[in-house]
């Protein structure tokens, strides 16, 4: 499979870095990669990385490109990059977080490339498709938004609880890490509790997946709120759900929950005590704390999950991209 990153940023590094180190990507290569900061800098921030730390390959720069270990890989610097600027592949994984035109998401299609990924929620996509969620819907779609790493949480398990029991509602407040939309020091940004600095305080603040939830599972997002915190770490966001089902559960709520998770292709658990940096790395879109359940009789759950919002969020990236690929 071959495929272009627009936009080297967290989401961008965190995929090539999975492409690189993990055996089961070998068959995949990078034909391209476009971002508009300096080449220099694009590869220190790759070879050393405060989350996942330093990559186990050697990285440098080499003319136009990026070498990492034996890869050459080709580096571009198109702000507004147009079908020519980019190579043919088979994907464009559009990972920018800045497209403001449905002409700006058609650019890897004009390029050459059967279909277009986005890294994030998008009002100019075909259709918003999240793994264990709606994937049946993705149909020929070329023009795919891959929704959000809340919605990527959120979805499956919903889901997979649905089928499994029923669900008359459901609250769920995201607690995430903070991100490069809020500020390090108080700054001026459009949500006035978000322009507080981000690794002083947790932060009340908005989230996408609620709107994204009506998109994927709309009876589902129907009967669920959805609320959001941002907290002072660095990664990993966690799900704390309360959630009404419409009928009891028998005799284990724990034994529900484990039926859902083996039902799931992208949902794990946990039974340790662990806290969030434990969970640093984990492919799944969402992992349990079995230890968190609660009932209230035996219609009421509430439960834990934790998520990588970055390594978990790109492996969804790279299994849609397959997915997608293999349509054709």
């Amino acid at each position: 499979m071959r495929i272009v990153i627009n936009g080297f940023g967290r989401i961008g590094r965190t995929i090539l870095r999975q492409i690189l180190t993990l055996p089961c990507h070998a068959d995949i290569k990078v034909v391209a990669i476009n971002d508009i900061a300096p080449l220099e800098t694009c590869a220190y921030l790759f070879k050393y990385d405060s989350t996942f730390g330093p990559l186990p390959y050697e990285v440098a720069v080499e003319g136009a490109a990026l070498r990492i270990g034996a890869r050459l890989i080709p580096f571009s610097h198109h702000s507004m990059p147009q079908g020519t600027d980019l190579p043919a592949a088979d994907l464009v994984l559009e990972c920018t977080g800045k497209l403001d035109s449905r002409a700006m998401a058609e650019r890897g299609l004009a390029a050459g490339a059967r279909a277009v990924l986005i890294s994030g929620p998008s009002k100019y996509a075909d259709n918003t498709v999240v793994l264990g969620a709606n994937e049946e819907t993705l149909g020929d779609a070329r023009i795919v938004s891959n929704a959000s790493c809340t919605t990527n949480a959120i979805g499956p398990l919903l889901r997979a609880l649905d089928n499994a029991i029923g669900i008359a509602q459901a609250h769920i407040t995201t607690i995430h890490c903070y991100t490069s939309s809020q500020p390090m020091v108080d700054a001026p940004r459009g949500d006035l509790a978000r322009s507080r600095a981000g690794a002083e305080s947790i932060v009340p603040t908005t989230t996408s997946a609620a709107g994204e939830l009506l998109k994927i599972l709309p009876e589902l997002g129907a009967r669920t709120s959805v609320a959001a915190v941002r907290v002072p770490s660095l990664s990993v966001s966690a799900i704390d759900a309360t959630v009404q089902l419409s009928k009891p559960f028998g005799a284990s709520a724990l034994n529900l929950l484990e039926q859902v998770i083996d039902s799931s292709d992208v949902l794990g658990g946990i039974t340790d005590p662990c806290v969030s940096r434990d969970l640093r790395g984990r492919p799944e879109s969402l992992v349990i704390a079995l230890p968190e359940t609660q009932t209230i009789a035996d219609t009421q759950l509430r439960l834990f999950g934790w998520y990588d919002n970055e390594w978990g969020f790109s492996a969804r990236m790279l299994d849609m991209a397959r997915m997608m690929v293999a349509r054709t």
